[in-house]
């Protein structure tokens, strides 16, 4: 089969994308020859672009011309200036709406009942909160005791994760922002993954105090440890562990059941994207997407200054004018978020998305949109809220990978989708990862790294439906438990970092 040269996304484009490395004087099409060397997924032009002319690709103006551009062209990072943010003022909602989306292939999937009610798990693990960085080394310590002495007689609990954090001392408490990490640990709690048992690690004189942490009904001695009352380290292990010991055996006794999709809270993620991201990968995951919403299920997508260049665009898919109003809230409060600390958007890719082809935030941003698919947007959610309608969500949280997944976790997922093109190894230890790779090249290097290969839509092989549809599978099959993610069976966990805009005192 021959590969194909190029990507052209809409008609009105005036660039394409490379799908191999394409040598000086190759011809793309119709006569265009390449004018230089040009990398794998990065674009050439198609046209002859003016001084200030637009460079278009997904339809969208990504920035305008420094000098001139003829047609050949490779156009980088370093040749277009950005284009005004989209106002988010008077945006137009519900004119968008899909209601007909692709047919889920299965309505169930075996997890684990939440006794609190709300989303099922997908894993039965016990998680051992901290009120403060300060506990921490004593609670690894207790941890690793449990894993080793205690798990191996619990078959039906899959893991012991301490929820370990930075947050809690040396911090301005009561300052307005400090809601976002407070309510983040606080809902962390919840997660459906940790079977509703609660365990709280506190120091005794820190500013996260445990009243902060917990509802009352939970504040109790079965629930809470003090490192300051216990006299001496071996007290202090002897103590988490002797918890642990009986949270884990009411643990032991949940088994599995037929739980409805509806019952299932998946979070979408891209990290390390490249400018396939957004015509392989992403696209895919909006499939698989659409599927698990037309069945019932919750899916929540995040990444503020990944949606700001195409905010506009998820307003018309929003239900009704109290949704778009909140999307219109989030996306004032990080504009203002960014403005405080002297930078904006464009400081979001790295050198890893640009090498990957990505020219700037509003093609970064464009290829992001795509992974929440087509269904209406339901909700929107501030940093580390939790959902209170199911279907599709827009939760906003940082776009950095390791902010983003535990801010996700807050808001309920039990199980994540992560799209990438350059790769990463990143994975949460409180829920399965899924990731997904944009090209094919990233598949065949990271073979145990990497569950699905999306770059098989790139080179003609396959469809966004088809790849789409085999990534529902597996999402299913690994929120039941029937398959392993490779980052969960590597045990790859990256630590807890936890949205704080707060002042740290």
């Amino acid at each position: 089969m021959n590969t194909p040269k190029y990507i052209k996304i809409k008609e009105v484009d005036n660039v394409a994308t490379t799908v191999i490395s394409i040598d000086k004087g190759t011809e793309i099409v119709d006569g265009i020859l390449a004018n230089s060397p040009i990398p794998q997924g990065h674009k050439i032009a198609l046209t002859d672009i003016p001084k200030d002319g637009e460079i278009i690709r997904y339809g969208v103006v990504l920035g305008y011309a420094l000098n001139n551009i003829s047609k050949g062209d490779w156009i980088n990072e370093t040749m277009l200036v950005l284009p005004t943010p989209p106002d988010i003022h008077n945006m137009k909602y519900g004119v968008n709406v899909k209601h007909k989306l692709p047919i889920s292939p299965v309505t169930t999937f075996e997890g684990y009942r939440n006794p609190k009610g709300g989303y099922g798990g997908t894993r039965n693990i016990l998680a051992i909160s901290t009120t403060v960085q300060c506990v921490t080394g004593v609670l690894n310590v207790a941890v690793e005791k449990i894993k080793r002495e205690l798990l191996p007689h619990y078959k039906n609990v899959d893991d012991v994760v301490a929820i370990n954090h930075a947050y809690g001392c040396g911090v301005a408490i009561n300052a307005p922002d400090a809601v976002i990490p407070i309510r983040a640990l606080k809902n962390l709690i919840d997660n459906p993954n940790f079977g509703g048992e609660v365990m709280v690690i506190a120091l005794g004189c820190e500013k996260l105090t445990v009243d902060k942490l917990l509802n009352e009904v939970d504040i109790t001695p079965e629930n809470i440890i003090v490192l300051q009352e216990q006299e001496g380290f071996e007290a202090m292990i002897a103590a988490i562990v002797s918890m642990a010991d009986h949270k884990l055996r009411r643990l032991n006794d949940r088994r599995r059941e037929t739980l409805p999709l509806s019952e299932l809270c998946i979070g979408m993620q891209c990290g390390g994207s490249d400018s396939f991201s957004g015509v392989t990968s992403n696209p895919s995951a909006g499939y698989a997407s659409d599927m698990l919403v037309q069945a019932g299920a919750t899916v929540m997508f995040s990444e503020v200054t990944e949606v700001r260049d195409g905010v506009h665009i998820l307003a018309e898919r929003c239900l009704d004018e109290k949704t778009m109003k909140k999307l219109e809230n989030e996306m004032k409060w990080y504009d203002n978020y960014l403005e405080m600390g002297n930078v904006d958007r464009s400081a979001n890719p790295t050198p890893g998305n640009k090498k990957g082809g990505l020219s700037n935030i509003v093609e970064k941003a464009m290829g992001s949109i795509a992974k929440s698919g087509t269904s209406p947007i339901v909700e929107v959610l501030s940093p580390g809220e939790k959902p209170s309608k199911k279907g599709l969500i827009y939760a906003a949280t940082p776009a950095s990978d390791i902010v983003c997944g535990p801010m996700q976790l807050a808001s309920g997922i039990t199980l994540q989708v992560f799209m990438t093109g350059r790769g990463t190894p990143y994975g949460l230890a409180a829920a399965p990862v899924v990731k997904v790779s944009s090209r094919t090249d990233l598949k065949d290097m990271w073979k145990d790294l990497i569950d699905v290969n999306a770059g098989v839509i790139a080179t003609g092989e396959s469809s966004i439906e088809e790849v789409g549809t085999e990534l529902f599978h597996f999402i299913v099959d690994v929120a039941s438990g029937r398959k392993q993610t490779w980052a969960e069976r590597y045990k790859l966990y990256n630590d807890l970092c936890i949205f704080n805009p707060a002042p740290i005192t």
